[in-house]
């Protein structure tokens, strides 16, 4: 599927100033990325996007961003046959224990199921939150890859250049 639309992410202070860089999941990976690769969590909805950046305890200071996107080649993870088709499930997908498993084995095996998209030339996946209070209806996009064109183009919302200060 593509993707065109707004993009939300609610950041870590530490990683304001580069909101397009991806480096924290690539540090530490992330449920749908592998340490070592960059991925970027979007969400398709602000409030998605503050339950995604604050999962644990109270909420911790954010930097909330936005971006405009145009991203071809996305994974929708809604289509069951699409999924079993690349050896996942429903159920896999919003395993609690990815990070348990990523520190035992090396890597979860939703880590694992997002290696194999890349491989097959997806930039991205929409899947729904499983962040503490979502809802079925709220979505993220995660990108593996994007850029300044087409066919993933990702453009920080900032005309007032605010986080260049």
């Amino acid at each position: 599927m593509r993707f065109r639309g707004p993009l939300y992410r609610a950041l870590n202070p530490v990683y304001a100033r580069e909101p397009l860089s991806g480096r924290g999941a690539e540090l530490y990976g992330g449920r749908f990325n592998a340490k070592g690769t960059p991925a970027l969590y979007g969400a398709l909805a602000v409030m998605t996007a503050v339950r995604e950046a604050n999962q644990v305890g109270a909420l911790q200071p954010t930097t909330l961003v936005s971006y405009d996107a145009e991203i071809e080649r996305i994974f929708d993870t809604r289509d069951a046959a699409a999924l079993a088709a690349v050896e996942m499930d429903a159920g896999a997908l919003g395993d609690q224990g990815w990070r348990d498993e990523m520190k035992a084995t090396g890597m979860a095996r939703t880590q694992a199921f997002s290696q194999r998209l890349i491989a097959k030339g997806f930039h991205g996946l929409l899947v729904r939150s499983f962040a503490p209070g979502a809802a079925a209806d709220d979505m993220n996009l995660v990108l593996w890859s994007w850029g300044t064109r087409a066919p993933t183009r990702l453009t920080l919302i900032d005309d007032e250049r605010r986080l260049a200060r």
